[in-house]
């Protein structure tokens, strides 16, 4: 006769002919003729392999020892194990046996994507991603949330979660920092025909994240164009000459046009300017022409005027001499420091004083 053991966690499930009998606890069964057992660990789920869950539960021994769950479609449930997360459950009737553990089931509503505020965000770690969507936002980002392509809200920075079913999610991330755009080689002619390429560039910010996209057909591009048509207006109206003395009342006219177009565009105009006037060649070395010939000119009058003063230096230093004998002895004496100081020898008779003979050195004939 064959003996079946079971133990202390474990149960066993008595079947005689196929059919489901009662529930035995740990010991020692013999087994004869149709009769059958079937061991099962109270740590697992309550399944059977030889009969249907529903016909174990109603059994009042096996009710009485388990715990039952029931998922409905759009549902599901968060299964706590002792009181730590285990699991995610979907449509269909669960039992666990409580014997040696507690159960507990959160009952989650997914006919709609929103996350009810009583699911704990870290339970998302530990589901499988078939279950939900994951939508995180940088610092320096909105979003657009949309559901079935309807716009629900904006998304501040975070991270979120949307069950997934049915229901389409989409988010769509805006930038909230400051935004450059630029215009390059703008080519525009002035007044006086002369085609001029400019380089524009403009900061600005959004300021209305749902109107911007419900309200406007590309904005950035709406905005590229009324700074061209600004431009065009300013210079087309300036002779060359005007444009160059006055490229910061350009660059005050265009960001003017674009501040006036805030409220069309939903954006803040932060500041605007020109960043370069690039000339054609012939007019590019034409003015290199004549800033050169201008600056010789400069350069002309200040070596002129050097020289006027220094003569007229000169002249006076003479009539001082002239009027003055001692001044003019001193001047002499200072050239004769000046020829001692380059002079390597000098011979001196005894005739007469040292400074007579240098005097005769300097003015032959004048020594006595």
């Amino acid at each position: 006769m064959k003996k079946v053991i079971i133990n202390e966690n474990q149960k066993g499930f008595l079947f005689h002919n196929g059919r489901f009998v009662k529930l035995l606890g740990a010991g020692k069964y013999p087994l004869f003729g149709a009769r059958e057992i079937e061991i099962v660990s109270l740590k697992e789920p309550l399944i059977s392999a030889k009969c249907e869950l529903d016909t174990l539960l109603a059994n009042s021994e096996v009710a009485k020892l388990t715990s039952v769950c029931e998922v409905t479609d759009q549902q599901l449930a968060l299964h706590y194990t002792s009181g730590k997360f285990d699991g995610v459950l979907r449509r269909g009737k669960y039992a666990f046996w409580s014997v040696l553990e507690r159960h507990e089931y959160q009952l989650v509503d997914i006919s709609t994507p929103e996350v009810a505020e009583d699911v704990p965000q870290y339970i998302f770690a530990k589901l499988p991603t078939t279950v939900y969507t994951k939508v995180e936002v940088a610092q320096y980002q909105k979003a657009r949330l949309y559901f079935d392509q309807k716009l629900i809200r904006i998304l501040d920075a975070g991270t979120y979660y949307f069950w997934k079913n049915n229901i389409r999610v989409d988010v769509n991330l805006v930038d909230t920092r400051l935004t450059r755009m630029e215009i390059t080689g703008q080519e525009i002619m002035t007044q006086d025909k002369v085609g001029l390429r400019i380089n524009f560039v403009c900061n600005y910010r959004i300021t209305d994240y749902v109107k911007i996209l419900t309200e406007i057909d590309d904005y950035a591009g709406q905005m590229h164009v009324a700074a061209q048509l600004a431009l065009r207006d300013f210079v087309g109206k300036q002779k060359l000459d005007d444009i160059l003395a006055n490229k910061d009342e350009l660059s005050r006219y265009a960001f003017e046009r674009l501040k006036a177009k805030e409220n069309e565009f939903f954006v803040e105009i932060i500041d605007a300017g020109v960043k370069d006037i690039i000339l054609p060649g012939e007019i590019r070395d034409i003015m290199n022409t004549v800033l050169v010939a201008e600056k010789r000119a400069q350069a002309n009058v200040i070596t002129r005027r050097e020289e006027v003063a220094s003569t007229r230096s000169l002249l006076n230093t003479a009539k001082l001499m002239e009027e003055n004998p001692t001044l003019y002895r001193l001047k002499e004496l200072e050239h004769i420091e000046r020829i001692c100081e380059n002079v390597g020898n000098i011979n001196l008779n005894g005739n007469g004083d040292v400074l007579s003979q240098l005097m005769g050195l300097m003015h032959p004939g004048t020594a006595s």
